[in-house]
C-alpha cells in the first residue's frame, strides 16, 4: 500500500478520499487553491499545499502546480477524485512520467474509452448497442451534414467530458447552428477540450449506470447499476440503486458493461452509462473513468468501499471481491443538497453557513465538506452535501429520506431540501415511474 498520497480535488470527495487513505494507513496531502484555504479536507489532511488561486485553471487543472505539490511533500500517487484533471489522460500519463501512480485507469484506458466520440466505437467493436451517432465533429457544417444523414432530435456533447456540460437537444437547424458554439465554448471551459459529437435523442428514456472495476490484469466485475434518471439540465439530482427495471434486462446490461471493460483490459473503477427505452432497448452513452458522485449508491447496496479499492488496485494489490461474493442487499437513494434556490430557477447562494446540522439514525450517510461558519466559493460547483439512505426496500428507503431531510437544517444559504422533499412525494416518484425527463414533466407545476 502507498505510504502517502496527493489529492487533486476539493469539497465533498476530497474529504472522501482522506477518510477512505486513513482508514487504510496512508498519510494524505490535499492540494487547495487559495478560495478553499478553511475547507474540511485542508484542516483535516495530513499535509496541505496551496497550489494557485481560486479559478480552476490556476489550481485544480494547473498540472505543473500538481505535479510540483506531489514531488514536493514526497506522495507517491495521486488521487484525482473525479472532475478537474479526473479524465485527463495527458495529465495521468504525466504522473507516470514523473514516478507517481495515478489512482485511476491507465492512460491509454482514459484516451481509447473516456473520449466519448470514440468510446462509441469501442463499443461497437465490443458487441455492445449504441444510439446512432456520429464520431468527433470538426465544425457546424460537419455537425449539419451529419443531421441531415440521420435526422432530428439530436443531442450534441463534450468528447472530453460529462456532467452535463457541453450537452445540447437540437430539434431543428436553427436549434444546431444556435447551440453548437454554445456547447463547444462550454466544453472548452469544462474540460480544455471543446470537440464535440452528436446522437440521436431517445425522447423517454431511463438513465442507468453499471459500477465496474477492473483489476488491469484481466478481471473486471460489475456492482450493479444505479438508475439516475431524474436530471435537471443533464445533471443528476437522484440517484437510487438497484433501478425497478426487470432482473432480466439489469442482466444484460451488466453484461454488456463488463464486456466492454474487459475488452479494454480496464483498471481501477469505471461507470458505464446507458439509456434505455419503454420497450426494453438499451444503449451504451458513454464510460465514465473515474469514481462517480453517486459511487455511496453502491457502496451502501453491496457493502464495499470503491473509493479504498482504488487505492489497492492501484498500489497493485488487487481486488478484494469477486463477481460472485457481490450481491445487492436492500435499496438505496442519494439526493445531492445544492445551495441553490429551488425558487428562483435553481439560482446559485454563495456565502456563509451560519448554521448545520446533518440528519443521522439508521441507514442514513452524510458525504459533507461544510460546517457552521464555512463560506462557499462562488469560484465552484455548488454541490455542499450528499445524503444517502439505506433501507430493506425501496418504499423504505423513500419514507426514511423523507424523515432525513426534515431533520436537516442548513442556514446562511439556502438548499435545494426543498426541492428533493417534492420529488420523494410525488406518485410518479415513489412507483418508479421516471424519465430522463421526470422534472419537466413531472414537476413542472
Amino acid at each position: 500500500m502507498f505510504r502517502k498520497i496527493l489529492i487533486a480535488n476539493r469539497g465533498e470527495i476530497a474529504l472522501r478520499i482522506l477518510r477512505a487513505a486513513r482508514e487504510l494507513g496512508v498519510q494524505t496531502v490535499v492540494a487547495y487553491s487559495k478560495a478553499d484555504e478553511n475547507s474540511l479536507p485542508v484542516l483535516l489532511a495530513d499535509e496541505s499545499i496551496c497550489i494557485g488561486p481560486a479559478p480552476a485553471p490556476e489550481s485544480y487543472l494547473n498540472v505543473r502546480n500538481l505535479l510540483a505539490a506531489a514531488l514536493v511533500s514526497g506522495a507517491e500517487a495521486i488521487h484525482p477524485g473525479y472532475g478537474f484533471l479526473a479524465e485527463n489522460a495527458e495529465f495521468a500519463a504525466m504522473c507516470e512520467e514523473h514516478g507517481l501512480t495515478f489512482i485511476g485507469p491507465r492512460p491509454e484506458s482514459i484516451s481509447r474509452i473516456g473520449d466519448k466520440a470514440s468510446a462509441r466505437a469501442l463499443a461497437v467493436e465490443a458487441g455492445v448497442p449504441i444510439t446512432p451517432g456520429s464520431g468527433p465533429l470538426p465544425d457546424l457544417p460537419a455537425a449539419t451534414r451529419f443531421a441531415d444523414e440521420i435526422g432530428f432530435p439530436l443531442i450534441l456533447k463534450a468528447s472530453a467530458g460529462g456532467g452535463g456540460r457541453g450537452m445540447r437537444v437540437v430539434h431543428n437547424h436553427a436549434d444546431l447552428e444556435r447551440q453548437f458554439y454554445n456547447a463547444q465554448e462550454e466544453a472548452r471551459a469544462a474540460f480544455g477540450n471543446p470537440e464535440l459529437y452528436m446522437e440521436k435523442y431517445l425522447e423517454e428514456p431511463k438513465h442507468i449506470e453499471i459500477q465496474v472495476f477492473g483489476d488491469g490484469n484481466g478481471e473486471v466485475v460489475h456492482l450493479f447499476e444505479r438508475d439516475c434518471s431524474i436530471q435537471r439540465r443533464y445533471q443528476k439530482v437522484l440517484e437510487e440503486g438497484p433501478s425497478t427495471l426487470a432482473p432480466e434486462l439489469r442482466a444484460r446490461i451488466a453484461e454488456s458493461a463488463v464486456r466492454l471493460a474487459k475488452y479494454i483490459d480496464y483498471r481501477g473503477a469505471g461507470t458505464c452509462e446507458f439509456l434505455v427505452d419503454k420497450s426494453g432497448g438499451y444503449y451504451f452513452s458513454e464510460m465514465n473513468t473515474r469514481i462517480q458522485v453517486e459511487h455511496p449508491v453502491t457502496e451502501m447496496i453491496t457493502q464495499t468501499d470503491l473509493v479504498q479499492e482504488q487505492l489497492r488496485v492501484a498500489a497493485g494489490l488487487g481486488m478484494a471481491f469477486k463477481q460472485s461474493e457481490l450481491a445487492v442487499r436492500g435499496h438505496a437513494i442519494e439526493l445531492r443538497v445544492n445551495a441553490e434556490d429551488p425558487d428562483h430557477d435553481f439560482r446559485p447562494s454563495a456565502g456563509v453557513i451560519t448554521d448545520v446540522h446533518w440528519p443521522g439514525g439508521p441507514g442514513i450517510r452524510v458525504d459533507s465538506h461544510v460546517y457552521a461558519g464555512y463560506r462557499i466559493p462562488p469560484n465552484y460547483d455548488s454541490l455542499i452535501a450528499k445524503i444517502i439512505a439505506w433501507a430493506p426496500s425501496r418504499e423504505e428507503a423513500i419514507a426514511r429520506m423523507e424523515r432525513a431531510l426534515k431533520e436537516t437544517v442548513v442556514e446562511g444559504v439556502k438548499t435545494t431540501i426543498p426541492f428533493h422533499l417534492k420529488v420523494l412525494g410525488n406518485a410518479f416518484f415513489r412507483r418508479g415511474d421516471v424519465y430522463t425527463n421526470f422534472i419537466a414533466r413531472r414537476m413542472s407545476s
